[in-house]
């Protein structure tokens, strides 16, 4: 089986390609039951790209011969989502935002500080607990026939904290996401503030794995993921 997508320019991640978490969103969406992606290359903005689906039950995207990205079915997330962090304290954590103004993420519209229409998702660190954190009011044009948030945003808004956890109490690196998988376990509602946490879980040379959850002003989990990062080389 195969279809064709395309990446609106409107989701980049870097500037010139799409959002980590926003493509593996997409690519999710050709599979049954949980998905894990995986990120072989940046994916290119307003391009069509091939979506084929394999006999072994593999989702791929293509942009001609270069493979984007792999999506398979996968285990449901299972972490240990951290205690939850109150409004308050995602605020005063948003104050402690590492994201410039200038740089390969700046306009990343997800996190982006250098763009008036990103979903501001600016997870700083929380005072006395290794773990960041944001708040994040979802807007009206995220919505599904449902009224709850698409699930290919939930994706992206749940990638780039993964980032500013990676390196908690470190230098920024360079860094790419290249695996994610994500649980969405009850439909995130829109025009609602909500918390988004981030939190490291390990790290081996350049890689670096953490977890990340959208909780409810409540605290209720509505939807974890689990992303591998890996450094650029120096």
């Amino acid at each position: 089986m195969s279809a064709t997508v395309s990446i609106p320019g409107r989701f980049n991640g870097p500037r010139d390609s799409g959002n980590g978490g926003y493509c593996s969103g997409v690519v999710a969406s050709f599979v049954e039951g949980p998905a894990e992606v995986s990120l072989r290359s940046p994916a290119p903005l307003d391009t069509p790209l091939e979506v084929v689906t394999d006999g072994d039950g593999v989702v791929r995207a293509l942009d001609g011969e270069t493979l984007v990205a792999a999506g398979k079915r996968g285990e449901v997330v299972d972490l240990d989502v951290p205690a939850p962090v109150g409004l308050d304290e995602a605020r005063t954590a948003m104050a402690r935002y590492r994201g410039l103004h200038d740089g390969p993420f700046c306009r990343c519209f997800v996190c982006g500080l250098a763009r008036e229409d990103a979903l501001a998702v600016f997870a700083g660190e929380v005072e006395g607990r290794d773990l960041v954190a944001t708040t994040w009011t979802p807007p009206e044009w995220s919505t599904d026939d449902a009224g709850a948030v698409r699930p290919e945003i939930v994706w992206s808004v749940l990638d780039c904290p993964t980032y500013f956890a990676a390196h908690i109490g470190e230098e920024l690196s360079l860094s790419f996401l290249v695996r994610f998988a994500v649980r969405i376990d009850t439909p995130v509602p829109v025009g609602r503030e909500h918390v988004v946490i981030a939190w490291p879980i390990e790290s081996e040379g350049r890689k670096r794995r953490a977890g990340s959850a959208i909780l409810s002003a409540e605290g209720e989990t509505l939807a974890a993921a689990d992303a591998l990062l890996v450094e650029a080389k120096s």
